[in-house]
């Protein structure tokens, strides 16, 4: 790998929370997990570095920043337009030779002897996925992606969502130059999920620290994600592993993988799995137990997507900071959660000797 390549093209086992401003929110989590030894799918980011080479080939006065800037947040008609311009633009242009040569390497290193393997291409911005913003939602996510030029086709249109009305009103809001943003792209393998999810290392309800909830629905994340399914849900105390609720919904809809090419296709879930767990009580303990790794590791309560394989394994795909209720304990106590995970313990014991 060339010097130049190597500024344009980071492999998740060379980088970590340390290098947000060059892999972006997602990439470097995604990086630091798999340094950490905790399952992540193999990957690689494609860096600010690129974006901004991209950029400054396309627009070499700066003019799309200043625009960006010179909006004030109610000029909501202008601020489509704007979008919109800028968007059209940039899918249009080509990459530079020595980016498009990077991401073409890069992606054949990735797929081994597989020649088009499926990949998810995930855009990450710099300023995303901290304690104090995260633009989950905001940027795109592209899954089942097969083919080097595919893989570059979605790449430009993950930069153009940074460009998105939503992102930039979002950036308006919490008064984010436009200097300071920038957006790098995930291409990672795929995991041909039997199911997948979402797990929180602190109750989303109630902000209670002693315990996860996990979240599962058949198929591919993005149908737990996009909320077009109601998941599984199960809340496990983080001391004894006791499943301490459980709830099993009707799962209707999956998402899986195109047979006949990239992309992703939504179908019903056949009636005799509908109502049936998507996760044994062995696997529930084995992610309560990843996702306890995952918290010790970072120091402060995530917010994790999850998916399982057909052989059983389990893969994270991302991993973030609690927003919600880190933001409720900065203003102060709203809630009375339990001061230690072992206050369960005691109370269940004092119960018994009652």
């Amino acid at each position: 790998m060339t010097k130049e390549t190597e500024s344009l093209i980071k492999w998740f086992d060379s980088i970590g929370l340390d290098d947000v401003p060059v892999v972006g929110g997602k990439g470097a989590s995604l990086g630091e997990m798999t340094r950490a030894g905790i399952p992540v799918p193999p990957g690689f980011v494609v860096t600010t570095a690129a974006f901004e080479a991209f950029i400054e080939a396309m627009d070499p006065d700066g003019g799309i920043r200043r625009q960006i800037e010179e909006l004030e947040p109610d000029q909501l008609d202008a601020t489509r337009e704007a979008s919109e311009e800028i968007r059209e633009r940039i899918a249009a242009v080509e990459l530079p030779d020595a980016l498009a040569a990077a991401i073409t390497g890069a992606y054949g290193e990735l797929c081994g002897d597989e020649e088009t393997a499926p990949v998810a291409v995930r855009s990450s911005a710099t300023s995303e996925d901290s304690k104090e913003a995260s633009f989950a939602g905001l940027q795109d996510t592209f899954l089942w992606v097969r083919g080097e030029n595919e893989v570059r086709r979605w790449l430009r249109t993950c930069w153009s969502s940074l460009y998105s009305t939503e992102s930039i009103h979002y950036r308006q809001r919490l008064k984010l130059p436009e200097a300071h943003v920038a957006m790098s792209v995930v291409v990672q393998r795929m995991v041909d999920a039997r199911c997948s999810g979402v797990m929180f290392t602190r109750s989303p309800t109630s902000g209670d620290r002693s315990v996860i909830t996990v979240e599962g629905s058949w198929g591919l994340g993005s149908c737990v994600v996009s909320g077009e399914v109601t998941p599984d849900k199960y809340v496990v105390n983080k001391v004894t592993g006791e499943i301490m609720k459980r709830d099993v919904s009707c799962k209707t809809r999956q998402h899986v993988p195109d047979p006949d090419g990239g992309g992703v296709l939504d179908q019903a879930v056949p009636e005799d799995k509908q109502n049936t767990p998507c996760l044994s009580d062995e696997a529930i303990a084995a992610l309560a137990a990843i996702g306890k790794r995952v918290e010790k590791h970072y120091g402060s309560p995530q917010d994790i997507e999850w998916a399982m394989d057909e052989n059983g394994e389990i893969l994270l795909l991302q991993s973030r900071p609690e927003t919600v209720w880190a933001a409720r304990d900065a203003e102060g106590p709203v809630a009375k959660p339990a001061a230690k995970a072992t206050d369960h313990v005691f109370a269940l014991l004092s119960g018994r000797k009652k």
